[in-house]
């Protein structure tokens, strides 16, 4: 039969793999601002990524109107571009 010490054993031996109420209450806080911290860069890096597609559009759109423009000044110049 378990004598009191060895009760008092297990129960200290528990205590140590078990995690208490309010420990997983300060773990569970730690996570959330963790991936609150996370959710903030991704947003931030999503907001950056928008803005640099939208300025490589408005570069496209500039550089297919520069070339309409060369293209135009050779027909009328008569020189025949080759690229």
């Amino acid at each position: 039969m378990l004598e009191k010490e060895d009760i008092q054993q297990i129960i200290e031996a528990n205590q140590t793999v078990f995690a208490t109420k309010e420990e997983f209450a300060a773990f569970r806080d730690e996570m959330r601002k963790g991936f609150s911290d996370v959710l903030t860069s991704v947003d931030a890096y999503a907001k950056q990524a928008d803005t640099y597609f939208q300025e490589m559009v408005m570069l496209s759109h500039k550089v297919d109107r520069h070339e309409k423009w060369i293209q135009q000044l050779a027909e009328k110049l008569g020189i025949k571009l080759e690229y």
